[in-house]
């Protein structure tokens, strides 16, 4: 399937949303969890092919840029952020591939375990967002 610019963005915003709702679980953002996310959209996000017809590098950028601005601004809390992720990816199924859910889980999964290892807000919030992912 062809995914456009704006999609592609909007894709790499709502995971940005993900990863701060997963640091975020405990109230605190850590740096490594922070450094966790950038070597992961370096060292994953950038290369993944699956969107064709889109600028991929530059808008994988935007998981970072919208972690740091929620990180930063703080007005929205991780359930939210959350909750605004899954309502995004119930409107969007089409571009969850199971490689792409694969990677969210992955990726997740990495931030939590940064700091300190996971914690129980962490552990659930993995647990719902595993759930999530599995559902058609």
């Amino acid at each position: 399937m062809e995914t456009n610019n704006k999609t592609l963005i909007n894709f790499y915003k709502n995971l940005g949303k993900l990863y701060y709702a997963i640091a975020s679980a405990d109230k605190k953002v850590e740096d490594q969890e922070r450094n966790t996310l950038k070597e992961i959209v370096k060292k994953h996000w950038l290369n993944v092919d699956v969107f064709k017809g889109a600028n991929q590098i530059d808008a994988a950028y935007q998981i970072e840029i919208i972690f740091d601005w929620l990180n930063n601004e703080n007005k929205i809390d991780a359930k939210t952020c959350f909750k605004q992720f899954i309502a995004y990816k119930d409107e969007q199924k089409h571009l969850f591939t199971n490689k792409i859910k694969r990677l969210i889980l992955k990726t997740a999964s990495e931030i939590a375990h940064a700091f300190s290892g996971i914690n129980k807000s962490e552990l659930i919030m993995l647990a719902k967002l595993d759930m999530a992912l599995k559902k058609p």
